[in-house]
């Protein structure tokens, strides 16, 4: 065991050298301490056999057990432990968080030498071998192994736990300054979070207790620290311990389970922290630096997706893998989830300079092995897509590149033509031309029964590919969803900004809800469905209940410590052009049929000509450069019947 240990929450990375230094150290340190504990549990199992006593004696049946014995042969074990313990990794573990994993691994390393041990001993007396001209191993004291067995595990166990009681019980701390911590939630995660803030070379809580609703966990100590009562009872146990801070160590909380804490935890007006979806956990392992600020995710409270891993790996292994729209949120977070599933390269398009050199420095520092590949591009420059497709020949494409925010479309519904219509078109013929084996868009809610120019501009993009799909041999499958928290320029972001300047939190009506995912469980459920697709679907992910918008800006400047109304105010700006109070995004009804998997459905679309879509298609090139955002407009119509737009763009807006 080394003498120090860095700190990686706190200290700076050490210099090489230094690094090395402690390394190297740690190394001679570790097998130094082992062949010590196999010398001294066979010497110990002879002292034990022979009453302690060096000398022989005839007449009490005790040999030279020292030169006639011991010394012959602890070369030979001390060197074969010390080999066969490196071959079971005994070496390689850190004994300040020894586990039952390694107390196993000694006990089987310790069950094999002995073994090896007895087969010596037994062939060196068959063979009949001799030194300094005695029988070596004649009248071997049967004992010895069994000694030698136990000695050894309470020494080689003895040691690593006697480290990790060090650091977690017996290490000197000072409680002055510490913060006062009480965890809610006394299970698996609670437990482990307990050691792990003990564990910490610099000490930052004092841990003065649990709370948890279970009645058979009330009164019982974990590792000292006692269950003082039910959640119910959070306030009056805050008070009477002069608890300053919070830990929800719940992980698998599901959204009613999580407000009512949250809610239990908002009324002691103190800090509370979480911890992280059991989703996001490794190995259920839990860190001190893993320790957040609770979330408006923790509220919405979204099960973890299940995913066909197998199906998605046979998509996406070994394949060249496109994305466009890299930089914006969600295609950022296809090529991290892509990048699970080990494809040969990944291919990132993105227009925006900066929001690329930002998700290439995250990948190569997430997956410095990562086959990546970045490309400045707009969808709408033929040449240069044509250019990438015919140079990468990607095997499947995912589409995130668009224009998505419904005001500024209304007012520039020619941009929301060329980027969401034709530079798709653009991507989907390249991909078609390059032999892409799989095409799949990202498309929205605001494509059903649209009311704005950008939810008309997405649907003529889904029409647009599903006709090409209907006529090449790649395989084109359209994605809906609906928001996703946290992504760039949604609700979520702006609220945040506003509260940290004091208000007021702007909502458009009391009345607008929406549907809501995180991040990353739509770019997961878009990867299924992918891998589910077998052409032409339009699929619609389960977007859960719809959530009030005005709800989400109150629970956001409640998790931020305000209060809604009193410290900051929140006002009503009127609906936007565009904007609908309700988004349509259901997944009941006759037009929809379920899949194997249970958030994905696959919307019945209604057909439609190929040759009209050809002629709205040239009607559109041809007003796209209009100087009358009216004329725009009416052609989309003409296109998506169900378009209704609010007229706004028409009325006052036309640059002519």
């Amino acid at each position: 065991m080394p003498p120090t240990e860095p700190n990686q929450e706190t200290s700076a990375p050490l210099p090489e050298p230094k690094r090395q230094g402690i390394v190297a150290s740690r190394w001679i340190f570790i097998r130094a301490v082992h062949l010590g504990i196999f010398f001294f549990s066979l010497f110990g199992a002879f002292l034990l056999r022979f009453d302690f006593s060096w000398k022989p004696d005839p007449d009490m049946g005790r040999p030279d057990w020292w030169g006639q014995h011991f010394f012959p042969v602890f070369w030979f074990i001390v060197a074969m432990k010390f080999f066969v313990f490196r071959h079971y990794g005994l070496y390689r573990g850190w004994w300040r968080y020894v586990g039952m994993r390694d107390l196993v691994a000694a006990l089987k390393a310790t069950w094999v030498s002995t073994a090896l041990f007895l087969g010596f001993v037994y062939l060196m007396r068959t063979l009949g071998v001799y030194m300094f001209d005695k029988p070596l191993l004649q009248n071997w004291p049967r004992s010895i192994f069994l000694l030698d067995l136990m000695l050894t595990i309470g020494m080689v166990c003895g040691v690593r736990i006697l480290v990790r009681f060090y650091y977690e019980e017996w290490r000197p701390i000072a409680k002055e300054g510490l913060k006062r911590l009480l965890i809610v939630g006394a299970g698996s995660a609670g437990e482990t979070v307990l050691r792990q803030i003990r564990r910490t070379p610099v000490e930052q809580y004092d841990v003065v207790g649990f709370v948890d609703d279970d009645p058979t966990k009330r009164h019982l100590l974990i590792h000292g620290v006692p269950v003082l009562g039910a959640l119910s009872r959070l306030a009056t146990i805050c008070e009477r311990y002069m608890v300053e801070e919070l830990l929800i160590a719940i992980p698998g909380a599901d959204r009613r389970q999580m407000r009512r804490i949250i809610e239990q935890c908002q009324a002691t007006k103190l800090r509370f922290r979480t911890i992280p979806a059991m989703s996001d956990l490794i190995d259920g392992k839990v860190t001190i630096s893993q320790i957040r600020d609770v979330d408006i995710d923790d509220l919405l409270g979204r099960e973890p997706v299940s995913l066909d891993t197998e199906a998605i790996g046979k998509f996406l292994t070994g394949r060249v893998v496109l994305v466009t729209g890299a930089g914006g949120s969600i295609g950022s977070e296809i090529c991290r989830q892509v990048l699970r599933f080990l494809p040969s390269r990944i291919v990132a398009m993105e227009q925006a300079e900066n929001p690329l050199f930002y998700v290439e420095s995250e990948i190569k520092e997430l997956f410095p092995d990562a086959p990546w590949f970045s490309y400045i591009c707009d969808v709408c420059d033929a040449d240069r897509v044509g250019d990438i497709f015919q140079r990468e020949k990607p095997d499947v494409v995912f589409h995130a590149a668009a224009h998505k925010h419904v005001p500024l479309m209304e007012n520039n519904p020619g941009e929301a033509i060329k980027n969401n219509v034709f530079g798709t078109r653009i991507i989907a013929e390249a991909a078609v031309k390059s032999g892409c084996q799989a095409f799949v868009m990202i498309s929205t809610d605001k494509a059903v029964n649209p009311t704005s120019v950008m939810g008309a501009s997405k649907r003529v993009a889904e029409m647009v590919i599903q006709e090409l799909g209907t006529r090449s041999a790649t395989k084109f499958e359209t994605v809906r969803f609906g928001n996703v928290l946290g992504s760039n320029g949604s609700v979520v972001p702006v609220f945040r900004e506003q509260i940290r300047k004091g208000g007021p939190v702007t909502v458009t009506d009391e009345r607008m809800t929406r549907y809501f995912m995180t991040i990353p469980e739509a770019s997961q459920l878009v990867l299924q469905a992918a891998a589910m697709g077998q052409g032409a679907e339009i699929f619609v992910l389960d977007m859960g209940e719809p959530v009030k918008i005005v709800d989400l800006a109150t629970e956001l400047i409640k998790l931020s410590g305000l209060r809604p109304r009193v410290d900051i105010d929140i006002t009503f700006t009127g609906i936007r052009p565009g904007e609908k109070l309700f988004e349509e995004l259901s997944t009941k009804g006759e037009d929809m049929v379920a899949t194997e998997h249970e958030k994905i459905f696959v919307w019945q679309h209604r057909p439609w000509d190929p040759e009209e879509l050809r002629r709205t298609m040239k009607k559109l090139q041809a007003v796209v450069l209009s100087e009358s955002n009216g004329e725009i407009v009416r052609v989309l119509q003409e296109a998506v019947p169900e378009f209704h737009s609010a007229g706004a763009a028409e009325s006052s807006n036309d640059r002519s």
